[in-house]
């Protein structure tokens, strides 16, 4: 297990290391796209060459990495500082204090000492239904989240499963690893919907100007389109990478919480549980619901279901239950 831990780790920060690359893959083909619709060009020879003068692209790529970087910087140091209250206030949750329910803090602490690891912040939403979650990227950030209808519904040996589930996402460094690829995902949706905004403002204002200065409209709409373009296509890159990194973390979330708690079937009998009656439907960010154990929108059914399993950020309940039945 410890094997696979580590070539999952390694596989997954590779993944990771994808985003920022992907974000200045993305910029230079804008910037290449941007010199194509520009008329050409003239070569050392004086012939004039329709297509992309690569020299003057790289160059100005090169004046402008200094500046994506340190947007990018600027973004991912803000999303390490304020994780934790992004994600509290994204779902509704509130601290449970000890005095409010120390069952659940005596059944954390006992699973903390048996893997020898720092007992994390507990959280809880008031939601009637079943769900729960780990977040945080480091020891004074690392939270357990629980909604009450788990705490309720559930007995101690389930609650037990699902709990190790999610200090297995800690201990095994997946929150760090999820969080950040929310950041970069983050970056590139914020980027994509201020292109949106700027074509659809330059498309209604432009109207009046249409006359005057038609051309310049033109080319600007073209340049946006273009920028529309590719990050979209960047968008599409790092959630494909972000699945990737999220579906295979599950299973191995399960076989820790199975171990910590050491009762599989407990955990099987939770997941089904959850899978019934899914909590956190409500909460309307994607990005957030990726940490749940289980994501609201892929138990739906039909056709909407068939499409949210293909892109789905969790195996099958059905697939994890299976696995965790044969011990």
């Amino acid at each position: 297990m410890q094997t696979q831990i580590a070539r999952n780790n390694t596989y997954s920060v590779l993944l990771l290391l994808a985003f920022p690359c992907i974000i200045l893959v993305m910029v230079w083909i804008f910037m290449a796209l941007l010199n194509y619709f520009g008329g050409g060009y003239y070569d050392s020879a004086g012939y004039f060459v329709q297509g992309v003068n690569i020299d003057s692209v790289n160059s100005q790529f090169v004046h402008v990495i200094p500046w994506v970087a340190s947007g990018v910087g600027v973004w991912f140091g803000i999303a390490y500082f304020a994780n934790a209250s992004m994600v509290k206030n994204a779902v509704g949750a509130r601290t449970l204090e000890r005095r409010e329910n120390p069952r659940i803090y005596n059944i954390v602490e006992n699973l903390c000492m048996t893997c020898g690891m720092d007992m994390p912040k507990i959280n809880v939403v008031d939601d009637p239904q079943l769900n729960a979650f780990a977040s945080g990227i480091n020891k004074e950030s690392y939270t357990v989240t629980l909604t009450t209808g788990i705490i309720d519904l559930l007995d101690d040996e389930e609650l037990a499963g699902v709990i190790g589930h999610e200090l297995t996402h800690i201990r095994n460094k997946d929150t760090r690893l999820l969080i950040t690829s929310i950041v970069f995902v983050g970056i590139i949706s914020t980027a994509m919907n201020l292109v949106l905004r700027f074509l659809e403002n330059t498309m209604y204002y432009g109207r009046s100007n249409r006359n005057n200065n038609e051309g310049n409209g033109v080319s600007l709409i073209v340049a946006l389109l273009i920028g529309v373009v590719c990050c979209a296509i960047a968008y599409v890159f790092t959630l494909v990478t972000r699945f990737a990194i999220s579906r295979r973390r599950e299973y191995m979330a399960d076989a820790g919480g199975a171990e910590l708690c050491g009762n599989p079937r407990a955990l099987a009998s939770a997941l089904r549980k959850i899978s019934n009656d899914p909590g956190l439907d409500n909460v309307n960010r994607e990005d957030v619901a990726q940490l749940f154990i289980m994501h609201p929108d892929e138990m739906k059914t039909g056709v909407m279901g068939f499409m949210n399993s293909l892109f789905s950020t969790h195996p099958d309940p059905r697939k994890r239950i299976a696995i965790l039945e044969q011990f």
